[in-house]
């Protein structure tokens, strides 16, 4: 209700506006500035030029205009990472014909209010992370002649109000997880036209309504029932990877499908008309009084009523239910602002953690291990003796915004999906509302960080081949980050600190420090709506040639024993790149604490953190380049060698 109340609201604003000036460009400032402000991540900047300020946007990058460049007309910025939601404001550009968002992460639901946008013609939604479902109001498009909805995570069934676009030529609607029939009157009559579709005849709904379809793709959904016959004309293609019946089309499989048990064969002799014949007959010879009939539907009726109330009253006792609504942000009075949906299935296939359970392990949140301005990690022992590692969120309930809600919910279900032995396992997370709880639970690495071992452990447990393993182990796994993972992950701050080390000294790249950031500028920029949380985030994107120049450093860090900056000795690359092209002097670079090391493996580092760390972002080398060419080059023999042997430790001390 409340955002319904802001929106409309916002209407009369630019309704007062529109009257009292000659151009609607300026309410077309406000509502583009809505639209950037919906945007949190901009990692190629294309929306740079946007500014407030400007009384004309026709010149900010993907606005065209009239010709008199007094109305909008194309929003275009496809292909160019954005991360963020739709604004609904959106439907308020009255004169939009094309809006093309494609091939973007665009996250949350479709506004019900783009259905205002009467003059629109192309609607280009295409390969985002939209959810939810496909609204209604979407029917109300009457001028529209292509539709792309295809490559989302859309859900529910299919409107029928999509029938009334009369004018539509493209619809592509495939890749998603839509449910239901395609709506379509079976029982009208038609006749095929010269094109091979059909002509409508008599009182047809649904898509038998869009006479001027020609393309339309519903494939790899969750389709069922029958193909309406006026639909028959397009590419069979176009159907498949669904559930439909008596289709000669591939479909999903039963189990997929959800589809009851085969019915019982029939007669050998009996046909199908003479089957539903029969069918037909059982149910005219069973019928029954009108009266019993009533007192069945009375009795229906009344079970149903009694379930729903069971249903309702269980739900209103569930406690730490993620809303569907959740406020964007909050104003000094309590009420929100502004209001985004949450989709919460992204989070299903997830272990979810009770605050009890993890406070139980956790020997009352007591065991803390690490600690910052803006979260505690504590050491937990599970029931069965395994160990695990609790990173709490430090924040205000109040600041908790809905972005920072699908922001959580987003890097929950991106850490899940990581799976190497070369990076952190997440095993869970904890979410709940009494007392405001967000914490992941992760594997727990036993020997701590890397850089508590090069700066303040002993030197004995980081000989040279020791170092030698955890450096293809860093390789190995941001390789598998960048280029095997499904869609590709960076670490948001690579640095020693985010390399674990387990028992025996397997790195595990964790992507902790993700959180400092946007919940410090959170926090920070609270206060105000235009420079809220969808700026906090501008810093947190796939970031692969930033991993590759802190891969670099690190190599330096790992080699040396130097911290990236000290304020004594100053920038660690500085002072590297002295001695990294003159082979006589690249043994100053080593640990002075390691008394043994290999040349070989000391020059094919070195080489490595040479392409790394070229300033030309450019023409930086992917992890499948520099990872075999530290698999290759280094030797580690001598550390596999010692796994698992009772003197490693002791030896090793020996040979460092």
């Amino acid at each position: 209700m409340r955002s319904i109340t802001a929106f409309k609201l916002l209407c009369a604003v630019f309704g007062v506006l529109s009257i009292s000036c000659d151009s609607y460009m300026p309410n077309e400032v406000l509502v583009l500035s809505a639209f950037k402000e919906a945007i949190y991540d901009d990692p190629f900047m294309v929306l740079s030029n946007w500014n407030a300020l400007d009384a004309n946007p026709c010149n900010w990058t993907g606005v065209w205009c009239s010709p008199a460049r007094d109305r909008v007309l194309t929003l275009n910025i496809s292909s160019s990472s954005l991360r963020g939601f739709l604004a609904p404001e959106l439907g308020l550009l009255s004169s939009l014909q094309n809006l093309i968002l494609r091939n973007n992460s665009l996250l949350g639901t479709i506004p019900k209010e783009l259905g205002m946008l009467k003059s629109l013609k192309v609607l280009d939604l295409g390969t985002n992370q939209l959810s939810g479902p496909i609204p209604a109001e979407i029917g109300n498009l009457r001028n529209a002649t292509k539709i792309n909805l295809q490559s989302n995570g859309l859900t529910g069934g299919l409107p029928s109000e999509l029938g009334n676009l009369r004018n539509l030529v493209e619809l592509r609607l495939d890749r998603n997880k839509l449910q239901g029939t395609i709506p379509g009157n079976d029982n009208s009559s038609f006749t095929s036209n010269l094109n091979g579709k059909y002509a409508i005849r008599g009182n047809a709904t649904g898509f038998c309504l869009s006479s001027q379809l020609q393309i339309a793709d519903f494939s790899y959904n969750f389709l069922f029932g029958r193909i309406p016959p006026c639909l028959k004309y397009l590419p069979r293609l176009s159907f498949q990877g669904n559930c439909f019946y008596n289709v000669n089309i591939k479909q999903r499989s039963p189990e997929q499908c959800g589809a009851p048990p085969p019915p019982a064969k029939s007669h050998p002799g009996a046909t199908p008309n003479h089957q539903h014949a029969e069918v037909a007959s059982k149910h005219h010879g069973a019928s029954k009084p009108s009266w019993l009939l009533a007192l069945e539907i009375l009795t229906g009726a009344i079970v149903g009523l009694l379930l729903l109330l069971a249903v309702l009253a269980a739900v209103k006792k569930c406690k730490g239910r993620p809303p569907v609504i959740i406020p964007w942000k909050k104003g000094s009075s309590g009420k929100d602002q502004m209001t985004i949906s949450i989709d919460s299935e992204i989070l299903n296939n997830i272990k979810k953690w009770s605050r009890q359970e993890l406070e139980l392990a956790c020997e009352d949140f007591s065991n803390i291990i690490g600690s910052s301005a803006d979260s505690l990690v504590y050491k937990g022992v599970l029931k069965d003796g395994s160990e695990i590692a609790v990173i709490s969120l430090g924040i205000k309930e109040e600041l908790w915004t809905g972005y920072l809600e699908h922001y959580f919910q987003k890097e929950v279900a991106d850490l899940a999906r990581l799976n190497h032995e070369n990076t952190g396992k997440l095993l869970g997370y904890c979410k709940e509302s009494v007392p405001f709880t967000r914490m992941l639970v992760f594997e727990y690495a036993s020997n701590g960080t890397l850089y508590e071992h090069l700066h303040y452990g002993e030197g004995c447990q980081l000989s040279w081949f020791r170092r030698m393993k955890i450096i293809i182990g860093i390789a190995r796994g941001l390789r598998y980050l960048h280029t095997e993972a499904d869609p590709p992950f960076t670490v948001s701050e690579l640095n020693s600190s985010a390399v674990y080390l387990t028992d025996d000294f397997t790195p595990k790249l964790v992507n902790f420090d993700s959180w400092k950031t946007v919940l410090a500028r959170s926090e920070k920029n609270s206060g105000s709506l235009l420079n809220g949380f969808p700026s906090a985030l501008e810093g947190h994107h796939l970031d692969v040639q930033g991993n590759i120049f802190a891969f670099g450093v690190l190599l330096l860090e790992i080699i040396s024993g130097r911290p990236p900056y000290c304020k004594e000795k100053g920038s660690l690359v500085d002072w590297a790149k002295e001695h990294l092209d003159q082979p006589e002097v690249i043994s100053y670079l080593v640990d002075p604490e390691l008394k043994h090391f290999r040349y070989d493996d000391l020059k094919v580092i070195c080489e490595v953190v040479k392409l790394c760390i070229q300033p030309e972002t450019t023409k930086h080398p992917s992890m499948q380049v520099l990872c075999p060419m530290l698999e290759d080059g280094i030797d580690t023999s001598v550390a596999i060698d010692l796994k698992g042997t009772p003197l490693a430790w002791a030896e090793l001390a020996l040979s460092s």
